[in-house]
């Protein structure tokens, strides 16, 4: 099942930084060596096994854009599933920003009208931290108000902390079929190992698939925090010729276990009451690790349930 997700903006905006750190493993101070991206740049990005993301990188370059928006119309917007949209906080060009932008929303009102919109206001980290909030609500109620009658949704981004990874982790899942139905599974499995909370990431980019939560907590952004954290980690095992396969990390208030799952996913179970042992958690996990292989694989097959 592929997936057409046309990625625009500018250039300069840091398309190609934000794909190449998500999808093929850069850190973020290495994408500094990237180019700008000539013409269009296509990939195919296997997510969950059946899933494929056509991922279309278009170059920012004026020439390019003008060249999308006439010649090349029905071939660029044509049977688009996303449009992810990256925006320069720091532009100083907000007219040319607005022009293309609007461009991109009539294509996309012409020729993929069901498409979902999503705009990443980027570079965040270049805005002090007390006025981040303040900039980014400003300007996505801009951006609302000029897409109407389309409806987007917002992200603040950075190549530099966790926001990256909430912001994609987001769009991917609204591009997986039946995730709903993956999350009740979650859910039992959460209730039947007793967990405070379990989580599912794609193996590859370690994004966030699906959660199922029994205990709150404060932290809004820890999955991507995570997933941040373990992407650095196997980065770094892979450099060292070594293969992360589950880490466990315990203190006297919890115990989380990270473990590979399916062919496609890992797993986090985190674990709170001192009366269940670690053997017991893992045994869950591997319990569950067939019946979860077969969801997935239908859910990533769009099959019926």
């Amino acid at each position: 099942m592929k997936r057409k997700v046309l990625l625009m903006g500018r250039s300069g905006s840091g398309k190609t930084s934000m794909r190449s750190i998500i999808f093929a493993n850069y850190i973020a101070r290495d994408t500094m060596r990237l180019g700008a991206t000539i013409d269009v740049e296509h990939s195919h990005v296997r997510f969950l096994g059946n899933l494929v993301l056509n991922l279309w990188d278009c170059g920012g370059q004026e020439a390019f854009m003008e060249n999308y928006f006439a010649s090349q119309r029905d071939h660029i917007f044509r049977n688009v599933e996303v449009l992810i949209y990256i925006f320069d906080i720091e532009s100083r060009e907000m007219a040319k920003d607005t022009k293309y932008y609007r461009s991109c929303l009539e294509a996309i009102l012409q020729n993929s009208k069901d498409a979902k919109i999503f705009c990443l206001i980027h570079k965040m980290d270049l805005i002090p931290q007390d006025q981040r909030e303040i900039v980014f609500r400003q300007r996505a109620q801009e951006l609302q108000s000029l897409s109407l009658p389309l409806k987007i949704t917002c992200f603040k981004t950075s190549i530099w902390d966790e926001t990256l990874y909430k912001a994609w982790s987001m769009i991917v899942y609204s591009l997986v079929p039946n995730v709903k139905t993956l999350e009740q599974h979650l859910e039992r499995f959460c209730e039947i190992a007793e967990a405070d909370e379990v989580v599912l990431f794609e193996r590859a980019t370690f994004l966030v698939i699906a959660h199922a939560t029994h205990k709150p907590y404060i932290d809004v952004h820890r999955f991507e925090k995570i997933s941040n954290i373990i992407k650095q980690f196997k980065l770094s095992c892979s450099k060292s010729q070594a293969q992360f396969q589950s880490m466990e990390v315990r203190n006297s208030n919890f115990a989380a276990f990270i473990d590979v799952f399916t062919s496609n996913t890992y797993i986090m179970v985190i674990m709170s009451d001192p009366n269940i042992t670690a053997a017991a958690t893992l045994i869950n996990i591997d319990v569950a690790r067939s019946h979860f292989e077969k969801i997935i694989s239908q859910t990533s097959a769009g099959g019926a349930w």
